[in-house]
């Protein structure tokens, strides 16, 4: 390939991030659907939320992080990251500025806060059903008892 169309690639994969892209790409992750919370754009995987559009109109997208990752995020690019004021910053909740983010940057965010969705949505299936298989045993007890 011409080194004049792999910088016509650089160029495309680096141009500033949209609200369009960020629907794109998070639309793009496995399971995942838009939904309106509060009639504002939010996407979910698994019937729990990852991200939003919520500030798209002040030019940002919301992930849905831990705290550690947050951190993590914000202190490796404040340019582009920085918590979502208030109480739901101090949960995890992440502001991603669109127009300083690569699309490798917004994939990578939007990746992340999926996976700990999907993470998280694992976790409490397997305690459900790790309390609906107690209480089977405590009916069937209690059934025996009454015998």
């Amino acid at each position: 390939m011409p080194s004049g169309d792999g910088q016509i690639l650089r160029n495309l994969r680096s141009h500033p991030m949209t609200a369009a892209d960020f629907r794109r790409i998070a639309l793009s992750l496995e399971g995942v659907e838009e939904y309106s919370d509060a009639g504002l754009p939010a996407f979910r995987v698994g019937g729990g939320k990852f991200a939003s559009l919520a500030s798209q109109a002040g030019g940002y997208g919301n992930l849905m992080l831990t705290l550690g990752q947050q951190a993590a995020f914000v202190e490796e690019a404040p340019e582009i990251f920085l918590p979502i004021p208030g109480g739901w910053g101090k949960m995890g909740h992440t502001h991603i500025r669109l127009a300083a983010a690569s699309e490798d940057v917004l994939t990578g965010a939007l990746r992340t806060a999926w996976r700990l969705r999907i993470d998280k949505n694992a976790k409490t299936s397997r305690t459900k059903t790790h309390v609906a298989e107690r209480s089977r045993v405590t009916d069937k007890k209690a059934g025996e008892r009454r015998l």
